[in-house]
């Protein structure tokens, strides 16, 4: 059997950064999505369960384990989500020139101050990217 051959495939990405923060913002957004969709059969899951009367004690505990199971995983996923979307709120911090601000898009939101709590402090302090309120 010979090797596989495999085309020379060098695809040239161009993004600029506020159009990569974009797609980021997106992923995390068709994320939440499909967990909200793993949280919507489960409850339709256990809804049918419970329309039928016909269980036994271990058949519960069985359903509960289940959906329990599937509730910690979708707690954990959104913790990851959490970080990512912190993450990406900090990346408009960041590359910026002393002292300067940047300028924003008319269309585009700050996201990053809604996302950061108060007692919360900015990774680089040394600049003023955020006016005192």
């Amino acid at each position: 059997m010979s090797m596989p051959n495999i085309p020379n495939i060098t695809p040239t990405v161009s993004l600029t950064r506020c159009e990569t923060i974009d797609l980021l913002l997106s992923s995390i957004a068709l994320e939440e999505i499909g967990l909200s969709h793993i949280l919507n059969a489960e409850g339709e899951k256990l809804q049918a369960f419970l329309k039928n009367h016909d269980h036994c004690l271990q058949d519960y505990v069985k359903i509960n384990h289940s959906v329990n199971q599937t509730l910690r995983t979708v707690v954990k996923s959104q913790m990851l989500l959490q970080f990512k979307l912190e993450d990406v709120a900090d990346l408009d911090d960041c590359g910026c020139d002393e002292g300067k601000q940047k300028p924003k898009k008319p269309d585009c939101n700050n996201f990053h101050e809604q996302l950061r709590s108060k007692d919360r402090p900015a990774k680089h302090k040394g600049h003023d990217h955020h006016p005192k309120k």
